[in-house]
């Protein structure tokens, strides 16, 4: 049997009259941040005797020492620093409320957003700065994963930037792009290492590719062997061929290789292209890949699709990914 003890009802006098004064947590914060009592009261106008007898009322009140007193400083005790950080963070939020009120400012829109590492490092955080300046009033959180069906339990983000037209039951999904793919390099690379006619030649070249640990979960899914396969090169050159070759899952590093001239990497357009656009990086050849059934979608919980940071962040990444489209053009 369970004994079901019921709350009693809110007395507003009781709550006034046990209230704590606000003067002394005050005294009490700001003697703990000097460590003197004298230091309080210049820092809060008042006199020295007044702070005393506010903290000691205080401890009275609470039936404990906050302080412990040696001679013209003050440490705090044990429980004098458990009350410190509750009296710090109340003070806070209601220095946060006043300020609303006072100022009108409205509560951030809280968002969350998933995507790969990769459109995250490459894609994402370049162009953030000025969504987050032209949407002020949204709170973002940005998760990145390699495994968007195996997530922790409980994490249910509001947008999704993934490969995966249907991820989880309640998001609507939409189709963004295709991916296409290309071979890139620095121009110094290939100045010292090109030219490039066909892609056969690029067994020559050091060649920066893609481990096959966990691909079935990111986006960037083929490596050298799929894309030379693709364009009728003869891919039995993985056993027999002598030379320098770097392997990893992590795909920025793979860019950051090339970009350091090490080689020859898979460029998606989508991450890469900007680079091409500034010069950075340079196609040694104009073939290229697109594989129309692995294109990327944006997928929202239906229950936010109409909340406004959803929308208005789904509205900036189409926006956004159409510019680049017409740059391409």
């Amino acid at each position: 049997m369970f004994d079901i003890v019921m709350a009693s009802p809110f007395e507003m006098s009781e709550t006034l009259v046990g209230a704590l004064s606000l003067r002394a947590i005050k005294s009490f914060l700001a003697a703990a941040k000097f460590r003197s009592f004298t230091g309080a009261a210049n820092a809060l106008s008042v006199t020295p005797a007044a702070v005393s007898k506010q903290l000691r009322e205080l401890e009275d009140y609470l039936g404990t020492a906050l302080f412990i007193r040696s001679g013209r400083t003050v440490e705090l005790t044990a429980d004098g620093e458990m009350f410190k950080d509750a009296a710090q963070l109340s003070l806070i939020n209601l220095h946060q409320a006043a300020e609303r009120l006072r100022k009108r400012i409205p509560a951030r829109q809280t968002l969350i957003v998933c995507c790969s590492p990769s459109f995250s490092a490459l894609w994402l955080h370049a162009r953030l700065p000025e969504f987050l300046h032209d949407a002020p009033d949204i709170e973002l959180t940005v998760l990145t994963t390699q495994n968007f069906v195996s997530m922790e339990a409980g994490m249910q983000p509001d947008v999704y930037i993934a490969k995966l037209a249907s991820l989880r039951d309640g998001y609507e999904s939409e189709h963004l792009f295709d991916d296409e793919v290309y071979p890139v390099c620095t121009p110094q690379y290939l100045e010292k290492n090109g030219p490039v006619a066909a892609p056969e030649e690029l067994l020559d070249m050091s060649l920066l590719d893609l481990s096959a640990y966990g691909r079935s979960q990111i986006s960037e899914h083929i490596d050298w062997k799929v894309w030379l396969a693709l364009h009728d090169v003869d891919t039995s050159w993985c056993a027999n061929v002598p030379r320098r070759l770097f392997t990893s899952n992590d795909y920025p590093a793979i860019v950051q290789l090339a970009l350091a001239h090490q080689g020859v990497a898979l460029g998606w357009h989508h991450l890469v292209g900007h680079r091409v656009d500034s010069g950075e990086l340079v196609r040694p050849l104009p073939h290229t890949t697109v594989m129309r059934n692995r294109g990327h979608y944006l997928s929202v919980r239906k229950d936010k699709a109409d909340a406004s940071a959803c929308k208005r962040f789904c509205e900036w990444i189409k926006q956004e990914l159409a510019s680049q489209a017409s740059r391409k053009n």
